[in-house]
């Protein structure tokens, strides 16, 4: 069965980078049966500049009822001062697609990556499940007085039980499905406890469901501290929308960067989208240094949802060899530039 994605490069970078995943994705189709049907969408700041329109009117139908996945770059430029874009699509597709399940994994690929001592491949490797679609970013809130001495602004925290259920839900099914035994809750309901409270009812009732799994709960001021301290104590973390913004990023850091970080916006079973999270990098696009390895590793989480568990493996050992080897652009230690890595993982397919 034919697998259709929608492309969305971006601005910057992105175009860039997500010119190399797509490369890679061509390459599984030819070298390895990969059925695919790629659809480019010109969603970006040109766009926005040249028509004044972000996302599209009837743009979620479409992703919905056309598309088995969307593959979309990093979104921003400086002609576009807020960006507003990007929050149009970004936001938008992930709130309108109702995609609850951001998904980070944090893999170190080579030792000499990690900022902490004496670490090794072995001690960095867990997945961050982020709640995607309430707690702060749901945009609710105002100010009152803006712009004086007396402005107050307020921001609200969106928890539901259904939301915080599913989320839960998620990541433990995630950990059984593939033989993982520890999972750790984040919350600051010592801090929150009304909304957060909501977190810890929860997640007792959840995990009595998975008994075979050690579940614990760490504040997320705790947990941001013992990453640091071992990170090899973690599987599975799962926590509301902004402390795994920041968790992931951070994560990010023990491995090598947001250069070699994937990501994936899912709805199980629904059009679900996929993103390097890094930026779109103005300063230098179209100097042909940009990173592809987190667009790269990307489009192996894509294949791996669609169904095309193999190949995505085959992609992410490719990149693993590109790293240890460096094979890489500059800020990973080699000399290649950014179209130079697609063609080496490409050829190691």
């Amino acid at each position: 069965m034919v697998k259709r994605i929608a492309i969305i490069p971006g601005d910057g970078i992105g175009i860039e980078v997500i010119a190399e995943a797509v490369k890679v994705l061509e390459a599984a189709e030819a070298r390895h049966g990969v059925s695919l049907q790629l659809t480019a969408l010109d969603w970006g700041a040109e766009k926005y500049l040249r028509e004044g329109v972000s996302l599209p009117a009837g743009a979620l139908d479409m992703l919905q009822r056309d598309f088995d996945a969307i593959l979309i770059g990093a979104l921003g430029d400086p002609r576009v001062p807020s960006n507003q874009h990007a929050v149009d699509i970004l936001l938008g597709i992930r709130l309108g697609l109702d995609l609850y399940v951001n998904q980070r994994p944090v893999k170190l690929y080579d030792a000499r990556l990690c900022p902490l001592k004496d670490r090794s491949e072995h001690d960095v490797n867990f997945v961050i499940f982020r709640e995607n679609t309430e707690g702060s970013y749901v945009g609710m809130g105002g100010c009152i007085r803006p712009g004086t001495s007396d402005e107050v602004a307020i921001q609200e925290d969106v928890n539901t039980g259904r939301g915080v259920e599913r989320i839960l839900i998620y990541a433990f099914e995630y950990a059984r499905r593939h033989g993982l035994k520890k999972l750790c809750m984040s919350d600051k309901s010592n801090a929150m406890p009304f909304g957060h409270g909501l977190w810890q009812r929860t997640f007792h009732d959840v995990r009595a469901r998975y008994p075979e799994i050690e579940s614990r709960h760490l504040y997320v001021d705790t947990l941001a501290m013992e990453l640091l301290r071992d990170p090899s104590q973690f599987e599975v973390i799962v926590t509301c929308n902004m402390f795994g913004d920041i968790l992931s990023d951070l994560g990010a850091q023990l491995v090598g960067g947001l250069g070699v970080t994937p990501s994936a916006n899912i709805h199980p079973g629904r059009t679900s989208m996929f993103e390097p999270v890094h930026g779109s990098a103005p300063n230098i696009a179209g100097q042909g240094i940009a990173n592809p390895m987190a667009a790269i590793l990307t489009v192996a989480m894509m294949l791996e949802y669609l169904g095309y568990a193999e190949i995505a493996g085959r992609i992410e050992a490719a990149v693993e060899g590109a790293v240890r080897q460096a094979q890489t652009t500059r800020d990973l230690g080699g000399s290649l530039k950014t179209s130079q890595v697609g063609d080496w993982v490409c050829s190691r397919l």
